[in-house]
């Protein structure tokens, strides 16, 4: 079993972070994302969405507690090409708008949280990013704000922020958050676990 094999390996983030790969858990929206390149690794499939995200992820942590909470799948970006990889360090609720009563864009009502949330370690060899999360598909990506788009980040490093869990969140840019994003994402999204396990070092 590969399981057996990872207690003296070590998943290398950059000059200051090392984790035993044991100790990693490793969070998908979607088995397709992890596909078999994290067969035999600790995988998280949430689902899709914040809601489901928070509730695997809250589970989870409550039956093991990881060293390292690893957030890798598929995003939109119409600033970041194709095909690349970009490391999430910040993060937004794209979704939350309470400015009618007050309340900054992207401010969570009395949550004590700033509307931009940095919690992310840096991935050496990568580009950093802003993530933008919300409960659609966006497919008409105009704000400046956050530079790549999901369905489930923010929540996730919001969790293992609050749980004190080093959180790396790693995104396969596989469409432009555009007229043609949903089609792109059907062709791309396979190819994110290949990235991921070329990064990692996981091959």
């Amino acid at each position: 079993m590969r399981l057996k094999n990872q207690q003296q390996l070590m998943i290398h983030i950059n000059k200051n972070h090392s984790f035993p790969l044991e100790n990693v858990l490793f969070s998908f929206a979607l088995a397709s994302e992890a596909a078999d390149v994290f067969e035999g690794y600790h995988t998280l499939i949430t689902g899709i969405g914040k809601v489901n995200a928070a509730y695997e992820l809250t589970k989870a942590i409550q039956h093991k507690r990881p060293a390292l909470i690893a957030n890798l799948g598929s995003a939109g970006s119409n600033v970041f090409q194709k095909g690349s990889v970009v490391c999430c360090t910040k993060f937004v609720q794209r979704d939350m708008d309470v400015r009618g009563v007050g309340y900054a864009q992207y401010e969570t009502p009395l949550s004590g949280l700033p509307p931009l949330l940095e919690y992310g370690l840096t991935m050496d060899g990568l580009p950093e990013s802003i993530c933008g999360t919300g409960d659609n598909f966006e497919m008409g990506h105009s704000a400046t704000v956050y530079n790549v788009v999901d369905m489930e980040a923010y929540v996730l490093a919001m969790i293992a922020m609050k749980e004190q869990i080093p959180f790396l969140c790693l995104k396969y840019i596989s469409d432009g958050a555009d007229d043609d994003a949903a089609e792109d994402w059907t062709v791309q999204v396979h190819k994110a676990a290949i990235a991921y396990g070329k990064i990692l070092k996981l091959n």
